[in-house]
């Protein structure tokens, strides 16, 4: 159940820190704790026709350089930041009412820290990073399923190593909004913006 928009606590700038990333690990941890699938994102791109384009993604890390997530390089969003390399990132917490946005330059992690991500993912996952041609047409389900055998093939007995068309991005931010829902839809929103090695913060109308 959502809290009462009356008992949320306000957003204050007193109370934020100087980094977004650092306010950005408090409100994750704390919706770790009270929400169900808490990194579940939008990944927002622009298509190749130069149209919007989104999905869900699930976060798989963050830290002082920005936002990890993994996926295959040959997706239709892997295309799509290939030929454009920015991007937005949205997670909305309904049960806290927060919402944070961010926005930056995406690029590829490299190989190395790929790999140790794909070698913690459950066997069948890893199998199915290889037999997903992700975003193409399928004629039938069984066309998926008839790939994964032979995969299952394939590495019976062996350790499934990661795909060179698998792996994950960094989303850089260069604005980070913080959204907290109050009574009245009276808001209460920050946004930092990265002002060279700094960070400034300023109060958004809601």
């Amino acid at each position: 159940m959502s809290p009462r928009r009356e008992d949320l606590e306000p957003l204050e700038e007193s109370s934020l820190a100087a980094d977004p990333m650092m306010q950005f690990d408090s409100w994750f941890a704390r919706a770790g704790r009270e929400v169900a699938l808490a990194e579940a994102v939008t990944l927002a791109t622009t298509g190749l026709d130069g149209a919007p384009d989104a999905r869900t993604v699930l976060l798989k890390g963050h830290g002082p350089d920005g936002f990890r997530f993994f996926t295959s390089y040959r997706s239709e969003k892997g295309r799509q930041l290939l030929a454009k390399s920015g991007a937005a990132l949205v997670a909305y917490w309904r049960e806290l009412d927060r919402q944070v946005r961010a926005r930056g330059p995406v690029s590829r992690l490299a190989p190395e820290v790929s790999d140790a991500y794909f070698a913690t993912r459950p066997r069948d996952s890893q199998l199915g990073a290889w037999a997903s041609p992700q975003s193409e047409p399928l004629d039938s389900r069984a066309e998926l399923e008839d790939m994964v055998r032979e995969l299952e093939a394939r590495f019976a007995g062996a350790a499934v190593p990661r795909p060179e068309h698998w792996g994950g991005y960094l989303l850089r931010p260069v604005a980070v909004e913080f959204w907290q829902g109050r009574r009245g839809r009276l808001h209460d929103r920050f946004r930092y913006l990265r002002e060279g090695a700094v960070w400034r913060i300023e109060r958004l109308a809601p």
